[in-house]
């Protein structure tokens, strides 16, 4: 059954075939979604450009977060391409590796703000410039870990940010309600993905969360991918504000 069909989809942060956000655009365009993959540089576009003809994405297009101008530039875009979408996927998120390295009091200023700017910031301007061509019935969401609400060794300012990132979707809830459309986190338990290895001890962290988790197993990124595809249908009519958990029941744990 395909639950997408006629149905267009934004997708921020494919860095490689390893990444969640690759995950879930093949399974939006496996349930008959129209594709577009963003770019951070023309490193990135490299990687993404033969993934992209791989998916059949309808197009690829730069964009960098930190820079006002690519907001603005970004709705022109899908408006000539599409005239209008029904999915954001906001995958994106980046902190200075040293500040993940070091005690989180000896965060720096800038390396503060770039991880709020990028981690957090992204999802509140992106849906802004998205909002008015977003169709009503639509769907945005974005992917944060535990580590927003509890202290994960090395996590650091990307904690503090992904909580931010998830204060965001509750007040972006109301203004995109009034269109309709829905937006919503993904709470992922840890995965080997690209961003995650900036983070050190990930090969800890998976063996732990393997072992406590209720399920005892570690989670994928196509866990991920159909949960998102479960908050692009319609089946989860009536689902926004909230932080879901994937982690195979990791966060449910007390010890």
């Amino acid at each position: 059954m395909s639950l997408l069909v006629g149905k267009k989809a934004i997708i921020f942060g494919v860095a490689n075939d390893y990444s969640i956000a690759w995950s879930i655009a093949k399974i939006l365009k496996d349930n008959g979604a129209q594709v577009a993959l963003s770019y951070l540089n023309d490193a990135i576009k490299k990687r993404v450009e033969p993934l992209s003809q791989e998916l059949g994405a309808d197009f690829i297009f730069e964009m960098d977060v930190s820079e006002d101008s690519h907001y603005e530039r970004l709705s022109h875009i899908v408006e000539q391409k599409w005239g209008n979408v029904d999915f954001v996927i906001h995958s994106l998120a980046f902190a200075e590796r040293e500040d993940l390295s070091r005690d989180f009091i000896k965060t720096s200023r800038k390396g503060f703000q770039t991880a709020m700017d990028v981690s957090a910031f992204s999802l509140v301007g992106i849906s802004s410039a998205l909002l008015p061509l977003l169709n009503p019935g639509g769907s945005v969401i974005t992917m944060t870990y535990y580590g927003s609400q509890k202290v994960i060794p090395n996590y650091n300012v990307m904690g503090v940010a992904k909580a931010a990132l998830e204060a965001a979707v509750r007040y972006l809830s109301v203004d995109l309600g009034k269109k309709k459309v829905k937006i919503n986190a993904i709470s992922a338990g840890p995965i080997k993905t690209l961003a995650a290895s900036a983070v050190s001890g990930l090969k800890e962290k998976l063996s732990l969360a393997k072992e406590r988790a209720p399920m005892q197993e570690n989670i994928t990124q196509g866990d991920v991918a159909k949960t998102a595809l479960y908050l692009c249908s319609d089946l989860s009519h009536g689902v926004t504000g909230q932080v879901l958990y994937v982690d195979a029941g990791l966060s449910t744990m007390g010890f």
